[in-house]
């Protein structure tokens, strides 16, 4: 017996070491990939600039992020930008979520007419291009409701986000097995109870990974309110061109600011998702 199990546990360790062997392989080629894309990109990005004579002027860029005068920092244009990015993205997300569970719930509530008014809803957002929409709330919905224009841009893309918000809740809900449901029926657990004890602990975990995904679109789209001259980071950028003709430098340095950004919020749902379905194991 002795024997047998001194042999299995060769026999795992091998497993264990060509798994990571193989786990470090696959990464490295991952690696390789990625890196020859990233210099490709490079290699036409550095080609088109040279063909067209382009002068490279990045060491103007730095001005546009701060400046000191007289002992006083003064913020730039593409840091104002991306200040007004993070409120719109910020209160847009707070309102899509909003709009989003209560969709959700008239879904999948017994009211007849709630269901049509959130499936029309949703047939009317999720079928007409954001574009457009902006431009109605803008010169429709805003004059009738008289908020200004930062705020009409937060309506839009609330309103355009929530409908991918409240399907992932809604899916995320019905993926609870039905006999969790009559279990916690049978149990005597009221609606409240049932959700905060059988429901959620196995649907949101579920759910974070799309709604990461959802709040990263809400961030790469909020720079549709550029088109209603709110001063977000792509209008800033687009107006530091316009007194530069940098134009390479500063949309290469806007484009890696939304990048960080992005990434960093995966980032942050990821250690969340993480936490909580530790939580809610334990």
């Amino acid at each position: 017996m002795t024997e047998i199990g001194t042999d299995r546990d060769s026999a795992l360790a091998l497993y264990e070491t060509k798994a990571r062997l193989h786990l470090r392989r696959r990464n490295l080629s991952d690696w390789a990939v990625f890196l020859f894309g990233a210099a490709v990109i490079l290699w036409g990005v550095l080609r088109g600039a040279d063909a067209m004579h382009y002068n490279w002027q990045w060491y103007r860029i730095p001005q546009y992020f701060y400046r000191v005068i007289d002992g006083e920092l003064i913020w730039g244009p593409l840091v104002r930008g991306l200040i007004v990015t993070l409120q719109v993205t910020l209160w847009a997300a707070i309102l899509a979520f909003t709009i989003g569970l209560t969709v959700a719930l008239l879904r999948l509530s017994r009211s007849f007419s709630g269901r049509w008014l959130s499936t029309i809803y949703l047939e009317a957002i999720r079928n007409t291009p954001l574009l457009v929409q902006m431009y109605l709330f803008y010169f429709v919905l805003s004059p009738i409701l008289g908020i200004e224009r930062f705020w009409t841009g937060v309506l839009c893309l609330a309103f355009f986000e929530a409908s991918f918000i409240s399907e992932i809740i809604r899916g995320g809900i019905l993926s609870v097995p039905k006999p969790q449901w009559e279990a916690a029926s049978s149990l005597g657990l009221g609606a409240r109870a049932t959700y905060q004890k059988v429901v959620l602990p196995q649907a949101v975990p579920l759910m974070l990974p799309p709604l990461t995904s959802s709040l990263v679109n809400l961030v790469k789209a909020s720079a549709i309110v550029s088109t209603i001259a709110v001063f977000d980071l792509t209008n800033e950028g687009r107006n530091v061109i316009a007194d530069t003709f940098m134009t390479f430098e500063v949309w290469l340095t806007v484009a890696a600011m939304y990048l960080v950004l992005t990434i960093s919020l995966s980032a942050v749902a990821s250690w969340m998702e993480r936490r909580v379905r530790r939580s809610w194991r334990n």
